[in-house]
């Protein structure tokens, strides 16, 4: 189950990194493409936000044991779900006509401002590299334990099969064993009859022998 969860955390960093950098591009575009990219941005909010509901889905199926380290993690994707949706809605308003017509009356704060702004632009794209490394690092990990599960499942394809081999080899050394067993009785039944039948010869002799001999007398 918690792999699961890690594809979920993979693909919501990746989503999340790439809706960062069209924030900080959103102010600088053009009003057409300015519109566009807000409802890409939008659409993308959208999914970031059903990859956190089937997250807190998988977390509420892990054993309260192990639950509270995915718990922490869901608390921190959760606050940086409510500062993306933050950063895109001073985007959105960011340089617009009002704003830019405000700041050239006074171009001390304009500088002000544009610095500012671009530290935060900063700040989103180092928390962007931050989370792809993260996935990337979640990626690895997930590689490494996919590769160990095919190691282990190789050696116990192995066992199988010499646990196969020798239940074969068992299984004709019973029937030879089988076979000598039956050939034993045979002859010991055979050797039984012959035992009773050459009593009844001496029998039937001594018998034979015995009334010879009152005739004679």
């Amino acid at each position: 189950m918690s792999s699961d969860f890690e594809g979920y955390e993979q693909d919501f960093g990746v989503l999340t990194a790439e809706i960062t950098n069209k924030i900080a591009r959103v102010p600088r575009l053009p009003p057409d493409e300015k519109k566009q990219m807000v409802a890409n941005v939008e659409k993308q909010l959208e999914e970031a936000k059903e990859l956190l509901e089937q997250m807190d889905l998988e977390v509420r199926e892990i054993p309260p044991q192990s639950r509270g380290i995915y718990s922490n993690r869901m608390r921190s994707y959760k606050q940086e779900m409510g500062k993306l949706e933050t950063d895109f809605k001073r985007s959105r308003i960011a340089y617009s006509d009002e704003v830019r017509n405000e700041l050239l009356g006074d171009d001390g704060n304009s500088s002000e401002n544009q610095r500012a702004h671009l530290l935060d632009n900063t700040e989103r794209l180092e928390r962007s590299s931050r989370r792809l490394e993260a996935g990337y690092q979640i990626a690895v990990e997930t590689e490494q334990i996919g590769q160990e599960m095919l190691e282990n499942l190789s050696h116990d394809r192995e066992k199988i099969q010499r646990a196969r081999e020798r239940l074969r080899e068992t299984d004709a050394n019973l029937g030879k064993s089988s076979r000598i067993l039956t050939g034993m009785l045979r002859r010991i039944i055979q050797n039984r009859i012959l035992l009773a039948i050459l009593a009844v010869i001496v029998v039937i002799t001594i018998l034979a022998a015995i009334a010879f001999s009152v005739r004679g007398h």
